[in-house]
C-alpha cells in the first residue's frame, strides 16, 4: 500500500513539475469556439467555427519557483559555509537599516 502511495505521489509530482515547467517557459494553445443552431426539422447544425491560436507568455512566477526549487538546501551547508552565509546575512541586514 505504501509502495503504491509513493508512486502515485511521485507521478504526481513529476506531473506538477512538467506544467510548472510549461507554465515558466511559455506554450501555445489552440481554442475552438462553436456555435450551433436548431432546425426547424429539429437537427442541429454547425452555424460558425473559430479556431484560434494563443501564445501565452513565460510566467516569471513559476520560473522563480523552478530556480527556488534547484538551490542547495541550507541543512547541506558545511558549518564553514554557514558562518559565511550568515556574514553575508548580516552584512545585509546592516546595509537595509541604514
Amino acid at each position: 500500500m505504501k509502495e503504491k502511495q509513493t508512486k502515485l505521489t511521485d507521478t504526481v509530482n513529476e506531473s506538477l513539475k512538467t506544467a510548472l515547467l510549461k507554465k515558466a517557459l511559455g506554450y501555445s494553445v489552440t481554442e475552438t469556439v462553436e456555435e450551433y443552431v436548431g432546425s426547424d426539422e429539429g437537427e442541429i447544425k454547425l452555424l460558425k467555427k473559430k479556431v484560434t491560436k494563443k501564445k501565452v507568455p513565460p510566467d516569471v512566477t513559476a520560473l522563480k519557483m523552478l530556480i527556488d526549487e534547484n538551490k542547495v538546501s541550507v541543512s547541506e551547508y558545511t558549518d564553514e559555509q554557514l558562518e559565511i552565509e550568515r556574514q553575508r546575512l548580516l552584512r545585509e541586514l546592516t546595509n537595509k537599516s541604514k
